[in-house]
């Protein structure tokens, strides 16, 4: 039995959010992030006993579980995105909803490393630091890929929109 103290999922709540957050990143909101976090978390039940503190923090090694959960769930075929909403319609839409569809169509154009990079730190919440234990790579190489994918997505968004959604990064 796990102790208390060595429990990674001792404190669920804080980490099913980012962990939710990260995935929906890297897959879109909605049922398919819930079913690949309840997995993620299902794994992690199972495995708990093989987590070692001395390795890294709980929520690091909860975030490498679910880096495999969505490549398990890219094996199924993906179902077609439906086309963004007509710009003639946007007004029947709230603004905010038109710059997070946005987002995620310029997150969708990136390269995998740059969505992943994307997905870790806005998505997951995790630091520069966290991710690179994460990846096994250099803080310092972390926040240069960082910084170098949210200015492609940053230019990809001035690009598309003129620059709507660029003030959420």
């Amino acid at each position: 039995m796990i102790g208390r103290s060595r429990d990674p999922l001792r404190d669920p709540e804080p980490m099913i959010r980012r962990v939710y957050a990260y995935v929906a990143y890297r897959i879109g909101d909605g049922p398919d992030a819930e079913d690949v976090t309840s997995e993620a978390f299902e794994r992690a039940l199972r495995y708990r006993g093989s987590f070692d503190a001395a390795r890294g923090e709980p929520t690091a090694w909860l975030i490498g579980i679910a880096r495999r959960c969505v490549e398990d769930s890219r094996k199924v075929p993906p179902v077609p995105i439906a086309d963004p909403p007509d710009r003639a319609a946007a007004g029947e839409l709230a603004e905010d909803a038109i710059r997070r569809l946005d987002l995620a169509a310029a997150i969708a154009g990136l390269g995998e490393r740059d969505r992943e990079l994307i997905a870790l730190r806005y998505g997951a919440d995790l630091t520069a630091r966290q991710i690179a234990e994460l990846l096994g790579l250099e803080t310092n190489a972390v926040e240069v890929a960082l910084h170098r994918a949210v200015g492609r997505l940053r230019s990809t968004l001035l690009e598309e929109r003129g620059g709507s959604a660029v003030a959420e990064l």
